[in-house]
């Protein structure tokens, strides 16, 4: 299959049972998996296990496009619930293990689902639940389901590309959760343009991010589609990340910006090279990501992409352009507008909006929300509410739509503004966010924690950007935190940040008497 071709490719090329069967027929004792407690498992177990899980979801009733809803961290059983459900061609519906309360009804209710497999501890806390749908739900033991010498099931009728794999629920940091539709198309299309290049038998991905989440799914399907493995960890872990990569033989791996800056404000060790990680995906690249592959011995790409797309834009081998995302590959149409779908002029930066000359290969819409699937479909295009600029070909994030900035007549880029903050060696991570002024439009919220071990004021920050940055982008207002709220994507949750705004132990520079102005340029009479 030309995977950059127009063409929806072949159920066989694309959906997960013929996938995993002819893994399972070609090379039964390749391992496919290995996992955090050191266990493994071959690609002839990894169809048994599957096999095993759909034989026992038939029995209970599900069959193509229905929802399987699955409460699980990253692990075996979060696996083979995907897998399991795919088999039937029915929906994989993860869920976010730290999901609770009103949250946890809502994405309940919307997906519809008659039957949850959840881990056993989680599976308790939805007596205090509205499960809506739900007419059955399954505490999933370790050892349960798991009698591999059954029969092969077979769906009622078979998987086509253009049916939902799963609906992932957006990570809800501006807004509540949508559910996004997701077809095998999409998901083969996302994990070729990635992978196709750089991995491949012999090579190990390691599924750093979540399992209910389309930077988890991704690389997973790309191991299976390219005939590699993956290491399945149930987090990013600062401390262990070099001694897990060398324990799995991890050679392939997506860091976010935010943990790629974590790894390179580690003090220098000996053992920095010695691992067999060779390939990093960094999203986004951090400020120094040529000095990060020099100490630590990789190739890099940038990339962007978000659970409703299938990277639309890569870049080539270790970018020399600071900043760049790359180029829009082959396949995909780009613009970049203003509010009223209006191309802005190069270096101007609008909203990144897109579609695919391959059917399918991007999201089918919002779950049972048919406003949001119209409003980020109009005119023919899909609105990515994120704030782009071109420039020689090459795609620049500026921000979230949502996230600019509006102060004293300019507009400012939170994105921009926390990258210098990050560059200063003693903070470890930073996000920037809007508080309303006193004088109308905004004032700048940064939030900041400090590297482990340093310290940091905020004068001593303000002197840092003073010399820096545009005096209208130093933010008004500072915080420290020992760590900053995130989603289990390690997401900023900024409307948490912005929800709690100007707190009692936020220092304020004006009220210190420090301003900044202008620069007068004016030639002395």
């Amino acid at each position: 299959m030309d995977w950059w071709s127009a063409e929806v490719p072949e159920a066989e090329e694309c959906v997960l049972g013929p996938l995993l069967h002819r893994a399972a027929g070609d090379r039964p004792e390749e391992v496919h998996a290995v996992f955090a407690d050191g266990t493994q498992w071959t690609n002839g177990y990894a169809w048994q296990a599957a096999n095993a899980l759909a034989r026992e979801l038939q029995a209970r009733g599900v069959g193509p496009g229905d929802r399987v809803l699955s409460w699980f961290p990253n692990g075996p059983d979060a696996l083979r619930v995907w897998y399991g459900a795919n088999l039937l061609g029915a929906i994989y519906v993860p869920l976010n293990p730290a999901y609770r309360g009103r949250l946890l009804e809502h994405v309940i209710s919307l997906s519809g689902a008659r039957i949850m497999i959840a881990h056993p501890a989680l599976a308790a806390e939805l007596q205090d639940v509205d499960a809506a749908h739900v007419e059955q739900v399954v505490a999933l033991a370790a050892d349960q389901w798991t009698d591999v010498d059954g029969d092969a099931v077979t769906p009622d009728r078979p998987v086509q590309p253009w049916d939902p794999y799963a609906i992932i629920f957006t990570s809800g940091t501006t807004g509540p959760s949508k559910g996004v539709i997701c077809s095998y198309a999409q998901l083969a299309t996302a994990a070729s343009a990635a992978f196709t290049e750089y991995f491949g038998t012999g090579d190990r991905y390691m599924v750093n991010l979540p399992l209910f989440h389309a930077g988890g799914t991704v690389g997973t399907y790309a191991a299976l589609l390219l005939g590699g493995s993956i290491a399945v960890v149930d987090r990013f872990d600062t401390n262990q990340f070099w001694h897990t990569v060398r324990a799995t033989g991890t050679t392939h791996v997506t860091l976010l910006g935010v943990m790629a800056n974590f790894l390179s404000k580690q003090q220098p060790d000996p053992r920095d090279r010695d691992h067999p990680l060779r390939h990093v995906y960094m999203v986004p690249l951090i400020d120094d990501a040529h000095g990060f592959a020099a100490r630590f011995g990789v190739d890099f790409v940038a990339m962007f992409n978000m659970t409703e797309t299938a990277i639309p834009i890569i870049s080539e081998l270790n970018p020399r352009t600071p900043g760049t995302c790359g180029r829009l590959r082959y396949g995909m149409q780009a613009r970049i507008v203003d509010e009223h779908d209006r191309e802005v002029a190069d270096g101007a930066s609008g909203e990144l909006i897109l579609r695919a000359d391959r059917p399918w290969s991007m999201n089918s819409g919002y779950w049972n929300m048919p406003e949001a699937t119209a409003h980020a479909w109009r005119n023919g295009w899909y609105h990515t509410g994120d704030s782009f600029r071109k420039q020689d070909g090459e795609y620049f994030f500026h921000d979230r739509v949502k996230d600019a900035i509006r102060r004293r007549g300019e507009n400012v880029s939170s994105f921009d503004v926390e990258s210098e903050i990050l560059a200063h060696p003693n903070v470890r991570e930073a996000a920037v966010v809007a508080v309303p002024s006193p004088h109308g439009e905004d004032d700048i919220l940064a939030v900041i924690a400090p590297n482990a071990g340093k310290s940091i004021t905020p004068k001593e920050l303000v002197a840092f950007l003073a010399e820096r940055m545009a005096y209208f982008m130093v933010p008004r207002y500072v915080r420290i935190l020992a760590e900053l709220p995130k989603t289990p994507t390690s997401k900023v949750e900024k409307h948490h940040l912005r929800a709690t705004g100007v707190t009692a132990d936020t220092w304020d520079r004006e009220r210190n008497g420090i301003t900044l102005k202008r620069r007068d340029l004016q030639s002395p009479m």
